[in-house]
């Protein structure tokens, strides 16, 4: 039916982007960092802020109380033909073989049907997602000039809010149903940069958590293109996926989420 493919839609969107872990994030090109040759001479500061755009397509199941799980199958264009609102943009900071990254995503959709019942009542749903992300790392020491490797780790914070208004057809009276979900997870990765000039980059970042704190596992990767137009702007081309498989509650109350979300990104960083 139409309702269950838009509570399947709109709850699944809401959990994840993704359901940025989308995760991020739960994250673009944020590794794309400016080199030591950019900074000012006698600093050992380097920040990076982008803002970026990510085009993602969600794949997997939602199950919510004791409903049949549905399937998900949801495009960039379905996604976007229902935000309301959102927000993107990371934070990167490095110091010496240090570094520190924060992300953002917040994202607000909606969606309504007209109901082919007695009153043609209307079903509306609202969501809001926020992704936080927080993450340090240490740069290994590989003594190669154009490599940059970093172990990370860090955590996500994601949270669900939703909100289902039944409004009637006829007459001036409307019911209403929220829910929130949120949870933290603990996240362990590799950052890599990798210089082909002093132009174009790979950038590149993976990472895995879960582990049953939040949620049961999540994991991340990206790669990226950047190009440095001068030591004060990059854009940057890749694309990103995130897993996260989430379960909470349980009969009447469960809410089981497992998918992935996918797809190709574009950004542009301010250096500092």
């Amino acid at each position: 039916m139409r309702i269950d493919r838009i509570r399947a839609f709109t709850l699944a969107i809401a959990v994840y982007t993704s359901p940025l872990e989308v995760q991020a994030a739960d994250i673009a090109d944020t590794t794309d960092a400016v080199k030591p040759s950019q900074v000012t001479e006698g600093s050992n500061w380097e920040v990076q802020t982008t803002l970026y755009l990510w085009a993602t397509a969600l794949e997997g199941s939602l199950g919510i109380g004791n409903l049949p799980d549905a399937n998900l199958d949801v495009t960039f264009s379905d996604i976007l033909q229902n935000l309301d609102g959102a927000v993107m943009g990371d934070i990167l900071v490095r110091k010496g073989e240090w570094m520190f990254l924060g992300d953002i995503v917040w994202a607000n959709l909606s969606d309504k049907v007209s109901l082919n019942v007695a009153n043609s009542p209307t079903l509306k749903y609202d969501q809001q997602l926020l992704i936080l992300s927080a993450i340090g790392g240490y740069e290994l020491p590989l003594n190669i000039d154009v490599l940059d490797l970093s172990v990370t780790a860090g955590v996500r914070y994601q949270q669900l809010s939703s909100q289902t208004t039944l409004q009637s057809g006829t007459f001036p009276i409307s019911a209403n149903r929220d829910r929130t979900e949120d949870w933290i997870d603990p996240i362990f990765g590799l950052a890599l940069q990798y210089d082909i000039n002093n132009r174009w980059q790979i950038n590149g970042l993976t990472d895995i958590g879960g582990f049953g704190v939040g949620s049961q596992l999540t994991a991340q990767g990206f790669l990226a293109a950047s190009y440095n137009w001068n030591d004060k702007v990059s854009t940057a081309l890749g694309y990103r996926a995130i897993y996260t498989n989430y379960e909470s509650g349980k009969g009447s109350s469960t809410f089981d989420y497992e998918g992935t979300l996918h797809g190709p990104f574009m950004s542009l960083g301010i250096h500092f």
